[in-house]
């Protein structure tokens, strides 16, 4: 299986059953983002380097106008879209094995995690991983420790309050808080 294979079938959202070829896809590129990132994260880089070592990871140019903070993981890299002018803290862990799209001028703050992979309710099955994507909107901005889980779509303008659990939908120009996050206000 290619990596475009791969992300074709992950955009459709096929599960990845242990041992089979979707998953050992997926190791695959885990094991090659790992190795990208730990270039990023173990030694001083310009701003310049880090667009660079991003392009890599995602397998294709990323805008020149990516500010990123390391250190930053991420599981896969191939499945990573990011628009103009994203800032991305320190600390940031990104699952996007499922589909991460950041829109632009969003604003990820520290160690937010971004989930795109979630197991099999039942335990027969629980090493089953079932991706589902997420999409961050322009000018949106997370705050620090928050988490956003498979499945969701934060809408253009919102806020992620610092430590929010992000479970479903937020609205556009919405600010959610709490855990799991719920909208306190609009913007």
């Amino acid at each position: 299986m290619d990596t475009d294979q791969f992300l074709a079938q992950m955009h459709t959202g096929l599960a990845a059953t242990p041992g089979g070829e979707l998953a050992q896809k997926m190791h695959e590129l885990a094991d090659e983002a790992i190795r990208i990132c730990m270039e990023l994260n173990t030694r001083y880089t310009r701003v310049e380097e880090r667009v660079g070592i991003m392009s890599r990871l995602t397998g294709r140019a990323v805008p020149e106008s990516l500010t990123i903070f390391p250190p930053f993981t991420a599981d896969c890299g191939k499945n990573l879209v990011f628009g103009e002018r994203v800032f991305v803290n320190s600390g940031c862990r990104f699952q996007d094995q499922g589909g991460i799209t950041i829109g632009d001028d969003a604003l990820i703050g520290h160690n937010v995690v971004i989930a795109t992979l979630n197991h099999s309710l039942d335990p027969s099955r629980r090493a089953t991983t079932e991706p589902a994507p997420v999409r961050i909107g322009a000018r949106v901005w997370v705050g620090a420790n928050a988490t956003v889980l498979p499945g969701v779509t934060i809408g253009e303008g919102s806020i992620v309050a610092a430590g929010a659990v992000v479970t479903k939908d937020v609205p556009p120009r919405t600010v959610v808080a709490g855990v799991p996050a719920r909208p306190i206000r609009e913007v």
